[in-house]
């Protein structure tokens, strides 16, 4: 049995589901909302690419290094955007949180809080994660600011440590949070999620 299994979770509107061939067009018009292959910090593939992309997470997912979901609109099933499990490590009970990016019009949303809550939720009180932690380009500070916000500590910066697509070598900065910090964490961000609905 893999650590991570094949889970659909839902809170606000926003649905996870386990990233499938069946979502390559939602997903294609995701990453077209923007144009968001064009950022230099980011993963997010290119409209012809967008099969292989998927069939990359599907392979990393046999492979059990990463459980990749796609992030719907519950409601309309529109696709808005792409969030992972990676760097899955059973033996300490620790997994990562990223290939996350969203369609244009719902960055600045709660669907981030909301789909971070979904995953941290499941990684601790389900998988019975110790640790969850984050990566993140050094020059992608609205990331690094999101992470933050949800209440991880920042370890410390991995220099020279990955190729961007544009062929530069980025320095990653690396985020975690343990169990113990979780029930305050997640008390906080459905305290903004609140006050993020009733602005």
């Amino acid at each position: 049995m893999a650590f991570v299994e094949p889970v659909t979770l839902r809170a606000r509107g926003v649905r996870l589901e386990p990233l499938a061939l069946e979502h390559e067009a939602g997903l294609r018009a995701a990453a077209a909302d923007g144009a968001l292959w064009r950022l230099r910090v980011t993963s997010v593939p290119e409209p012809q690419d967008t099969r292989a992309y998927i069939e990359a997470a599907l392979a990393m997912r046999a492979d059990g290094n990463r459980f990749a979901f796609a992030v719907l609109d519950d409601a309309t099933d529109e696709v808005l955007g792409c969030s992972s499990y990676h760097d899955i490590i059973p033996a300490v009970r620790r997994v990562e949180i990223g290939y996350t990016w969203y369609r244009k019009s719902v960055q600045r949303t709660h669907v981030n809080t909301t789909v971070k809550l979904l995953l941290m939720g499941h990684a601790f009180d389900t998988l019975g994660c110790h640790v969850v932690g984050w990566r993140t380009d050094n020059y992608n500070f609205a990331s690094q600011k999101a992470i933050e916000r949800l209440g991880a500590k920042k370890d410390g910066v991995l220099r020279g440590h990955a190729l961007r697509r544009d062929g530069t070598i980025r320095d990653t900065v690396m985020y975690s949070m343990r169990s113990g910090e979780w029930p305050e964490a997640r008390t906080q961000l459905l305290y903004l999620l609140e006050q993020h609905v009733s602005d």
